[in-house]
């Protein structure tokens, strides 16, 4: 199984552009890679109204996969896996991915200690917050609290502005899937 990392963090904190810097990057070395995304709105589709695939699934298909040169996609209508972060997980098993990032999920991830946390925050009281309940391994801290903050009192947890040393969290990731791949 690939090594899973989530990035967890409040809404406008930095989570989506934290993942797509450590996707472009790792990809860019020729890491395989898996991406999550949690939408907490009930409705929401990445199914475009009146298409063929959305006019399938409103006639009852509970699975509809289109098929295109470049793109597969597979839009699955179910609530079972919402709360379940192994059937979720379960979706990317025979992928061959070396890396999972999923961003959000907190209250699936925050007791694992098999999933490994990147958290982002806008400032100290929101990393505060976010701290209570979140077991290790907590990787490192960023997001906006990187642009105004230099270090974290009494954490022992680095504190990674991106756009200045995006390179050292990179590194803390792919030593991860190295240590993983000499197992």
């Amino acid at each position: 199984m690939a090594v899973v990392v989530a990035i967890v963090g409040r809404k406008k904190s930095g989570k989506t552009w934290t993942m797509e810097y450590l996707i472009s990057r790792l990809a860019g070395m020729g890491f395989k890679i898996g991406a999550v995304k949690h939408i907490h709105e009930e409705g929401v589709t990445i199914d475009t109204t009146g298409k063929d695939t959305w006019r399938f699934a409103r006639a009852g298909a509970k699975v509809v996969l289109s098929a295109s040169p470049d793109e597969l996609a597979l839009i699955k209508r179910t609530k079972t896996y919402y709360g379940n972060l192994d059937s979720i997980l379960g979706c990317l098993k025979n992928e061959d991915l070396d890396i999972i990032f999923i961003e959000g999920f907190h209250s699936l991830v925050a007791k694992r200690t098999d999933v490994y946390k990147i958290l982002t925050a806008k400032d100290t009281e929101d990393l505060n917050s976010l701290l209570v309940g979140t077991e290790p391994p907590i990787l490192a801290v960023t997001g906006v609290i990187s642009e105004n903050v230099t270090q974290l009192k009494d954490q022992n947890i680095p504190l990674i502005n991106l756009k200045l040393r995006g390179e050292e969290l990179v590194n803390i990731v792919k030593a991860l899937v190295q240590k993983k791949e000499a197992q």
